[in-house]
């Protein structure tokens, strides 16, 4: 009886190889297997449809959110209205990503100077030290011409609840770590209506955000990921164009 079962046995495997090991290997070759890292390198940006971010199926908005900007005026959400914006998290005394970050904002600031519906939102997660008078001086030291760049400060925990809960880009102070504080160097890139938008990447999955902290130059950090500024900046047009 035991010959007999594995016989049986060996022609289970033979069929199941014959039917079904084919088809695996088709779709390893198809790439049909998603990937879930959408930030990775090995990811790549390939759809340049602009999606909505949603939740719950509903498509996602800028929180409402009032602070006070560098030159002590009150801007809330509202003040962007019809507006294509970027919004980033910083603070004047990072010693490591924001320089960065901020030379990649200036640089998509010089090449959309001429339209007039473009704007920047940089929220200050160092509110205790960055008062609208350090934010007027850090904007001068990037030579930030925009009137709709606004570098932003107020409450800490509303900053923080904007960032944490609104953006779902992290943000929190830690004195273990270079500067004091620890932060996502995303920017999130909002239409003219209040929703977040992106780009698919290869997947079919929206890649939410935009690497803020690899310059046009370096084209790629040491960690192989690849500058996302270019494709910001298309993505931009896209919304200003209304052509996405």
């Amino acid at each position: 009886m035991k010959k007999y079962s594995y016989v049986g046995i060996s022609f289970v495997v033979l069929i199941f190889g014959i039917l079904f090991i084919p088809k695996i290997v088709n779709r390893i070759k198809s790439t049909s297997v998603v990937k879930n890292d959408r930030m990775s390198a090995n990811n790549p940006i390939a759809n340049e449809k602009l999606s909505y971010i949603k939740i719950n199926g509903a498509p996602k908005k800028v929180p409402e959110f009032a602070f006070l900007n560098q030159d002590s005026i009150l801007i809330t959400n509202h003040d962007y209205k019809g507006k294509v914006y970027v919004v980033d998290f910083f603070f004047t005394s990072c010693p490591t990503i924001c320089p960065k970050m901020s030379r990649n904002l200036v640089y998509l600031q010089n090449k959309l100077a001429d339209y007039e519906n473009f704007g920047i939102a940089s929220f200050t997660i160092n509110p205790r030290n960055d008062t609208p008078r350090k934010l007027k001086k850090y904007a001068e030291n990037y030579n930030v011409t925009d009137p709709d760049w606004h570098f932003l400060t107020g409450d800490r925990e509303d900053i923080y609840e904007l960032a944490n809960t609104g953006f779902n880009i992290y943000a929190a102070e830690n004195p273990d770590v270079l500067g004091g504080f620890e932060h996502n160097g995303y920017f999130a890139l909002i239409d003219q209506e209040g929703y977040i938008r992106s780009r698919y990447d290869a997947s079919g999955n929206p890649i939410i955000y935009y690497r803020g902290t690899i310059g046009v130059e370096e084209k790629m950090d040491e960690n192989g990921e690849e500058e996302q500024i270019t494709v910001l900046l298309k993505d931009i047009k896209k919304l200003l164009d209304k052509d996405e």
